[in-house]
């Protein structure tokens, strides 16, 4: 199945969401990198759910025959990256989301409203 970079960040988003991730974020970067059209950020409440949601998202995905290109931090699981081209997923333990400040890396990027993403 063929998604285009919007579609695959709203089944993402929907993915994360339905696995209870919290402080879900869609960052547009296209107009200011060539790393990805989209980053969606996301905290885990703990290793263990950060790994829940990284493996549903994989799961979902693969089923659909969407495989990622590299997938990074898993065995540490503070903060694991799921690169699928166009769209990077980070899904970070709450402590490392507050270190790592994301957001504020790319703050030139669109935000996107994650409940017009939902359903």
């Amino acid at each position: 199945m063929e998604l285009s970079t919007q579609e695959l960040t709203k089944e993402i988003v929907n993915i994360l969401d339905s696995k209870k991730a919290e402080d879900i974020e869609v960052l547009r970067i296209g107009d200011i990198s060539i790393l990805a059209d989209y980053f969606i950020l996301c905290t885990g409440s703990s290793s263990t759910h950060v790994k829940a949601l990284a493996d549903e998202v994989e799961y979902k995905l693969s089923e659909m025959g969407i495989e990622p290109h590299h997938i990074e931090g898993y065995r540490g699981a503070n903060w694991i990256l799921m690169d699928y081209s166009g769209v990077v997923v980070h899904i970070l333990y709450k402590e490392a989301r507050e270190f790592y400040k994301i957001e504020r890396l790319w703050a030139d990027a669109e935000n996107i409203d994650v409940s017009s993403l939902l359903g």
